[in-house]
């Protein structure tokens, strides 16, 4: 039971309205990644992007394309 590790299946996020968004802190350069809605500006976090192995996990589970995200400072 010791080494039974849960696979924990990924929150449902409704992504329809929102733009698929990468904040990077100018400081840091620590990157979140997330979804915006254009109407109100509110940005929700969803993953913290630490290399490319989190970036491309990110794409997969909210079936995202590369193009398609924008990056914020």
């Amino acid at each position: 039971m010791l080494f039974n590790k849960r696979k924990t299946s990924p929150a449902a996020y409704d992504k329809a309205g929102k733009i698929p968004v990468i904040r990077s802190s100018i400081c840091t350069g620590e990157q979140v990644a997330g979804f915006k809605d254009p109407a109100t500006g509110k940005f929700q976090e969803l993953m913290l992007i630490r290399d490319g192995r989190d970036l491309q996990a990110f794409l997969r589970q909210y079936q995202v394309d590369e193009a398609e995200i924008r990056r914020e400072w």
